[in-house]
């Protein structure tokens, strides 16, 4: 099993499950990079995954489709024009003999999902590394719900968020924590994997659990004075 990231968009990554000859993707925002990658590498696609309906997420999937037709699609209910199978929290299945588990991961937005395969957890934009989405419904319950979820992982669950925002966010714990050695040393850490072009991406649920502070809010309202901080914080 291998997972590739393929550049999309200004920030976004695009993940490419391979196993063999097969592969999975998860939220084309674009099609011409997923397409020339399965190509190259002379990949059956298996199935399109979708984790919300936001079109950095979703842009690139009609054209995906109409290069591979009948190709199954799953997403939550809110990508149902584009899907071919709604999945919700709580279901279950299998896809390159590998286990997916599905939970609502809401308030980025109301049918955000994200997916578990294995030690694998692909988020969408519900979790970043050292961060988490903006809260664009305004629920911050569900926001906070959801990184609890997270937070009862195993650490060694690995993440694949679908935004290179890591610099960005360990800055901005960086400003609100400037003694904090851990986040200190992550953010030297990703300068220098940045600088030298490399993705920041997976991260890890143990590791997360130690830099972000959004995982870290024990409660609702500090998490929700942390994201309006974020929200501004440049």
């Amino acid at each position: 099993m291998h997972i590739y990231p393929i550049k999309a968009l200004s920030d976004n990554y695009i993940w490419i499950i391979e196993e063999g000859t097969e592969a999975i993707v998860v939220d084309p925002g674009e099609a011409e990079g997923v397409i020339d990658h399965l190509e190259e590498q002379q990949l059956h696609l298996t199935a399109i995954l979708l984790t919300h309906n936001h079109d950095d997420h979703i842009g690139g999937v009609k054209e995906i489709s109409a290069n591979y037709p009948n190709i199954p699609i799953y997403g939550p209910k809110e990508t149902e024009p584009l899907v071919k199978l709604v999945i919700q929290d709580g279901d279950s299945f299998e896809l390159l003999g590998q286990p997916f588990q599905i939970f609502k991961t809401a308030g980025h937005t109301h049918g955000h999902i994200s997916l578990l395969m294995g030690e694998a957890l692909f988020c969408g934009d519900a979790l970043f590394s050292a961060g988490c989405g903006r809260v664009f419904t305004k629920d911050y319950q569900a926001q906070y719900a959801a990184l609890q979820k997270f937070n009862r992982l195993n650490d060694e669950v690995h993440v694949y968020a679908a935004h290179e925002y890591t610099q960005t966010n360990l800055r901005f714990a960086h400003s609100l924590q400037p003694n904090n050695e851990v986040i200190v040393e992550a953010l030297e850490q990703v300068n220098q994997m940045r600088a030298e072009g490399h993705p920041t991406l997976p991260s890890t649920i143990g590791k997360e659990k130690s830099i972000n502070l959004f995982l870290q809010a024990e409660t609702l309202e500090d998490f929700i004075h942390l994201r309006k901080a974020r929200d501004n914080f440049q």
